[in-house]
């Protein structure tokens, strides 16, 4: 409450004005947008400190607020409702001499000095307002005369409404060297404030003592009666709050010395109990299961917290359900008794198959188990991964096997599920595909080993050629399995005919080679020609009839029915009229026999 308001401000730019006290020295000072950087000495309180002799940044005397900024505020608080007569302001110079072409001048501009008897200056009373001031016009240091009653002393500048007047700042700036507001500490007025206020419980005129309104708690001729039973304050215009005896409601400022009803709290108890408390004072604590409690007796009428029910909540959770009301159910806890009937967290971990901490989340696609710790294995269909154990419902993909397909195809099968057997002649074939990826066995060729080797090839990879002198050999081993060339023998038909034989399986014997020398084991045939008697390539054939000798050249005689192939000797006999080995004798009668001669090879 003001007191006494003013119509009239007169500004005196000089010092000689009736004496009083600074009574804003060293008070508590604020502002808004302070400095950030404190070490610099340019916070509020630099403009209370009795200092202003400096009037520059750096001279730690001044408050300065940030920049760029569309208002500046600051305010001092006296501690307690004064008679205040006079305000005095001195700005930053920078120590320059002050005028239009100080920088700081443009910043002074439009300022407000406002008195209230709260923080908020729209609370108050406009002491001055600056409309008029210019560059050149803008005293500093500057009085202003203000004879009223308040607490808080409210300096204000704002550059807000564009286009400012000429010469403003663009943004709005507190720099307070000093503000110093001269009046009487409470109880006293006169000259030198040196005289006792004659009504305590008055405001008194700082100059005449008259009593100018009463202070909080009395009203009536010269403030003599205290409030009403109930009432207290400025004016007692304050209704007492909830106090436990309103007898006990003081009358300065509605403290309750008694305390407060069920319900609030506070020095004025006016204050209603906070969340979680209840009772006179709000003493008491609401029971830890309410979602807060009714403030005055404490019943959960609020509801529960989550995970209790019943009219006191004082009953967990059913089994398998929890949170607000019990109205959520549990997920695939490990164990159901440790779900929290709070927060439905699974507190021994989730089945297999799920995770998180409610355990209703399904693991992901490709994992399973206990905490979706596990892999799933080769499946088939990786959807068709069975949550809890991985076993694989549709199979497994080509080259694994078991419930999990896990398992690689042993060494000879191949395929899904691993059902289908490596060709017999594979050394070890693909798990996927079945093709040959180790190589055949020795004798086979092929992707999947399908093939045995060409015909004359054997061996590894069908590198190795048989031998010529077979007919044909084993692919696996170059056995000469369908038989040897004419003149061999052995396995391998690389054995030649023994002396004296030749051909097919050395199953022939030479024939009647020229000096017993032997024949090719191959064909038969006689290098060196035929004994006499025989001839042909091997020999074997003896001379046509009437031939005999070497190559057969030689003719029988004519007198001979037949000579022997050899030695011409004519063991057929003779033509009648001859006789003799060779049938050149005359004489011997037709009648006689012709002896035999027998001639062995």
């Amino acid at each position: 409450m003001f007191v006494k308001v003013f119509k009239v401000v007169q500004i005196i730019e000089t010092e000689h004005v009736v004496r009083k006290k600074n009574i804003a020295l060293n008070k508590h000072a604020w502002a808004r947008y302070p400095w950030p950087n404190k070490l610099l000495g340019w916070g509020a309180q630099s403009a209370v400190d009795g200092r202003k002799s400096n009037l520059s940044a750096y001279g730690g005397e001044c408050t300065i607020s940030e920049n760029s900024k569309a208002t500046a505020e600051w305010r001092v608080d006296l501690g307690e409702v004064l008679s205040i007569h006079r305000i005095f302001i001195q700005y930053r110079t920078d120590n320059y001499p002050w005028g239009a072409k100080n920088y700081y001048a443009s910043r002074f501009l439009g300022f407000s000095v406002i008195v209230s008897n709260t923080t908020e200056k729209n609370d108050g009373v406009l002491c001055f307002k600056d409309k008029n001031f210019t560059l050149e016009t803008i005293p500093n240091s500057i009085n202003i005369t203000c004879p009223i009653l308040s607490r808080y002393v409210i300096f204000y500048n704002n550059r807000t409404n564009r286009p400012f007047p000429a010469g403003y700042s663009e943004y709005a700036y507190n720099e307070l060297c000093e503000l110093e507001v001269f009046g009487c500490p409470g109880g006293f007025y006169g000259a030198n404030c040196s005289k006792a206020c004659p009504d305590t419980n008055c405001y008194c005129h700082l100059e005449t003592g008259t009593c100018q309104g009463c202070k909080p708690g009395f009203q009536g001729y010269l403030c003599k009666s205290a409030c009403g039973l109930g009432y207290y304050g400025a004016e007692c215009q304050q209704e007492c709050a909830h106090c436990r005896d309103l007898t006990q409601c003081i009358h300065t400022n509605g403290s309750c010395l008694t305390g407060c009803k069920a319900g609030y709290h506070g020095e004025t108890c006016a204050a209603p109990c906070l969340y979680g408390f209840f009772g006179p004072d709000c003493a008491d604590r609401c029971n830890d299961t309410c979602d807060g409690c009714n403030r005055f007796n404490g019943s959960c009428d609020s509801g529960c917290n989550p995970g209790w029910q019943g009219y006191e909540c004082q009953e967990t959770c059913d089994k398998w359900s929890f949170g607000d009301n019990c109205s959520e159910s549990c997920g695939h806890c490990l164990d159901v008794d440790k779900c929290s009937n709070i927060n439905g967290t699974c507190l021994t971990g989730c089945e297999a198959g799920f995770r998180g901490e409610l355990c209703k989340t399904q693991c992901d696609r490709g994992s399973f188990g206990y905490g979706c710790n596990e892999t799933c294995g080769h499946c088939q269909d990786v959807n068709q991964c069975f949550l809890t154990n991985g076993t694989c419902l549709t199979g497994c993909i080509a080259g694994f096997q078991g419930d999990l397909c896990k398992t690689p195809c042993q060494r000879g099968f191949f395929g899904e599920n691993c059902i289908n057997r490596c060709l017999d002649n594979c050394a070890g074939c693909n798990d996927l595909t079945g093709l040959c990826e180790y190589g055949c066995l020795e004798g086979y060729t092929g992707y999947f080993c399908e093939n045995a080797c060409p015909y004359g090839l054997f061996g590894h990879k069908c590198t190795s050629e048989c031998n010529d002198t077979c007919t044909g050999c084993n692919n696996v081993n170059g056995v000469c399995d369908r038989g040897c060339h004419p003149g061999w023998r052995g396995d391998y038909c690389d054995i030649a005919c023994d002396k004296g034989f030749y051909g097919v399986d050395c199953s022939e014997t030479c024939g009647r080679c020229r000096n017993e020398s032997h024949c090719v084991h191959t064909n038969g045939s006689c290098l060196t020609g035929c004994d006499a008697g025989y001839e042909g390539n091997v020999c074997k054939t003896p001379c046509p009839y009437g031939l005999f000798g070497q190559d057969c050249t030689g003719e029988c005689n004519e007198n001979c029915t037949g000579c022997n192939n050899v030695n011409s000797v004519c063991d057929r006999g003779c033509h009648p009229g001859w006789m003799g080995d060779y049938c050149d004798i005359e004489g011997i009668p037709p009648t006689q026999p012709i002896p035999q001669i027998i001639l062995h090879n």
